[in-house]
């Protein structure tokens, strides 16, 4: 099994944003973790079990010195956080990610099978029209997918 389904949550003021219990399940359940570690992306945050990110880290860290290595850790590697669960199921999420992400209050929660992606609802709405838009040109593989 693998993470699923597309959610739409608000953030408090403190930087809380719930994780819905189907995905927390599957945390514990199929990756036997109890945390995620966000980090940034292009356009929004990424949460990854703690067990995918240590395999995720483990290649970067043997990728050879270098600008390619320093930029890896710079925008991802560096940014990332480990977040807990409360009893509410929350995440708290960092003034400086939240900013990066420009998060405001209206949060989407994404499920992408070995990750998590947390959009605000703006860009959100805004990656939803440039995909169908990419969409468009692949319509022969979607139809051979079943689609």
């Amino acid at each position: 099994m693998s993470f699923s389904g597309t959610f739409f949550n608000n953030i408090d003021p403190k930087g809380r944003l719930s994780i819905p219990a189907k995905m927390r399940g599957l945390l514990a359940d199929v990756y036997g973790d109890e945390e995620l570690v966000v980090t940034r992306r292009k356009d929004a945050l990424v949460a990854y079990p703690t067990s995918e990110w240590t395999k995720i880290k483990a290649r970067v860290d043997a990728m050879p010195n270098g600008d390619a290595k320093d930029l890896i850790y710079r925008n991802r590697i560096s940014p990332a956080i480990d977040c807990g669960f409360d009893r509410q199921g929350r995440i708290a999420i960092p003034p400086s990610l939240r900013s990066l992400a420009m998060f405001e209050k209206e949060i989407v929660v994404v499920g992408m099978a070995n990750k998590i992606e947390l959009w605000s609802q703006a860009r959100f709405n805004e990656q939803m029209q440039e995909s169908e838009a990419q969409l468009e040109t692949l319509k022969a593989e979607l139809g051979d997918l079943g689609f």
